[in-house]
This record gives C-alpha cells, sequence and structure tokens, in this order.
C-alpha cells in the first residue's frame, strides 16, 4: 500500500469525483494531507478515508456543505442526533409531497390514456373497480346559476377541508332521475384521491361518453336511459362524471371528454321468465290422459 495518494488516485478509492474533492479543498471542507510546494500536486492518505465517509454520509443526505463544515468541529452524538432528526422530519414532509405528485400523475394518465381511445359516442356495460374519492359539501345554487359558482366558491375554501385541487374532479348526481333533470348541475363535486374516505364502488356499471365543455351532456343522458331501457337494465345509485380529457390536455373546451356511469342490475322480465315454462303435462300425466281415451 501506498503512504500518499494523487487526487486522481485518491478519487478512484473513495468514489468521489475528483473535481468535487479540489471544490470541497478549496472551500476547506476537506482538504489533502499534503501538498507539494513545487508544483501544488494534492496528496491524500488512505488515513483519511474515515474523516472523507464523515462528509460523503452528510452530503448524501443533502445537509448544506457549512453545516457539514460547523458539524466537523463540533461533532458530538447530541449535535447529530439533533440534525438527523430535523432531516428526518423534512424528509417525512418530502416524501408525502413526492407521493402525493405520483398519485396526481398516476391518476392523470390513467384518464387520458383511456380518453384517448375511446368513442365519444359510445354506450356501454362493464365492470369498474374500487375508486376511492373524496365527495365534496352539497352544492347551493341560487337562480341563474351554474356549476362554477359553487365549484368557485368550494375552491376559495378547498384548504379548510385539505383538498388538492390537482387531482381530477367530476360531478356527482344522486341518482339517474335526478342527472336527467339537470345534468349540467351537479348536486355535488368529487374528486379522484386515493386518501379519499368515500369510494365508488366496484361492479358493473352503464357508462356512456360525450365530448365538449365543462357540464355540457348534449344528449349523454337520454342515451343512458335508452340503452338501459332497450336493454332491461336497472340502474341505481348515484351518477359519477369524470373528465377524461380536460384543459390539462387539451387546449380546446370542445374537445373535452366526459365519461358518466352508474352502477346496474339486469332487471327480471316477470312476462319472459313466465312464456319459458314448460306448460306440456309431465309423462306420468299423458298416459294417464292415453288410458282414460283407450
Amino acid at each position: 500500500m501506498k503512504d500518499l495518494y494523487t487526487v486522481q488516485e485518491f478519487s478512484k478509492l473513495s468514489g468521489v469525483e475528483t473535481t468535487t474533492l479540489r471544490y470541497w479543498d478549496d472551500i476547506g471542507l476537506f482538504s489533502p494531507l499534503k501538498r507539494n510546494p513545487e508544483n501544488n500536486y494534492r496528496y491524500y492518505s488512505l488515513s483519511q478515508m474515515l474523516a472523507l465517509n464523515f462528509v460523503t454520509t452528510l452530503s448524501d443526505l443533502e445537509f448544506p456543505l457549512k453545516t457539514i463544515a460547523e458539524l466537523r468541529k463540533q461533532r458530538d452524538p447530541k449535535n447529530i442526533l439533533s440534525m438527523l432528526g430535523k432531516k428526518e422530519k423534512q424528509m417525512d414532509k418530502e416524501m408525502r409531497q413526492l407521493q402525493q405528485r405520483y398519485a396526481i400523475i398516476h391518476a392523470r394518465r390513467e384518464l387520458i390514456n383511456f380518453g384517448v381511445k375511446m368513442d365519444e359516442t359510445k354506450i356501454e356495460v362493464a365492470e369498474r373497480g374500487e375508486m376511492e374519492i373524496i365527495l365534496w359539501p352539497p352544492n347551493e345554487y341560487n337562480e341563474g346559476d351554474t356549476f362554477v359558482e359553487p365549484l368557485a366558491n368550494f375552491v376559495r375554501s378547498s384548504g379548510d377541508f385539505q383538498i388538492n385541487l390537482s387531482f381530477p374532479v367530476g360531478g356527482y348526481y344522486e341518482s339517474m332521475d335526478s342527472f336527467m333533470a339537470n345534468p349540467k348541475l351537479p348536486e355535488r363535486f368529487f374528486s379522484i384521491d386515493p386518501i379519499g374516505r368515500q369510494r365508488r364502488r366496484e361492479g358493473k356499471y352503464l357508462i356512456g361518453y360525450t365530448r365538449g365543455d365543462y357540464a355540457e351532456m348534449g344528449d349523454l343522458p337520454a342515451r343512458m336511459a335508452s340503452y338501459a331501457q332497450e336493454n332491461s337494465l336497472e340502474v341505481f345509485g348515484p351518477v359519477y362524471t369524470i373528465y377524461l380529457l380536460d384543459e390539462i390536455c387539451t387546449h380546446d373546451p370542445s374537445n373535452y371528454l366526459a365519461q358518466s356511469c352508474v352502477a346496474i342490475s339486469q332487471r327480471r322480465n316477470r312476462d319472459r321468465r313466465h312464456n319459458a315454462i314448460d306448460t306440456r303435462p309431465n309423462p306420468v300425466e299423458r298416459r294417464r290422459k292415453e288410458r282414460r281415451q283407450d
């Protein structure tokens, strides 16, 4: 083993870039053991690896270099424990923020991926998984209001409810009847949020699509009701309307794509069930009738 190593050699041994070693030397954070007075070359010893580990460990944890320099001179378990505790709390907050950003990206990507493949004229029956939502307070409409007024009122106070408005927001209708009566005026809003305490249950749903600006449902409610009637479907529960494509991915409101869904069950057709019953006499009764005829 050599006694002294050049900056290039010490860089290979330690895994720290030469530029970083030189910079740390220039600011007095970590300096070489010796310098050649003739050419000013830096020389390091293996014994400095322990001192370097202190610097690299705290640097990897993203402590400011100034803080590392101060701790280097006043190093003891209490100081280190205090600094690590503060960093841990900071990282907890950052991880929660990162998880929330990831959830927003995941929710947006899922809706957009689905929306770009969908035909806006389609009506279908499909299974849908459980979806966590935050159901907002009931909307209050004054005469002449659109959905914008209650939405704006809520946005102003959304911080009180700890709701992140970056998650997709949809319209909630208590029933298919209210959806058909006032499709432009949802009774409540909801946001797709993994921390939501409410859920849209998994199950089979009647699903319809329409293209256009917010609350412009067009003939979608009528098309969904007609499809249910023609296919003997019984709708129940609330109607959820969510925009698969919105201002996040298109600047033209006429290209927004809404999806509305309501839970269904197969309606029992008593007439069909009655007609399907075999009304012919059973074999025993048939033989008795034949003997009486003989």
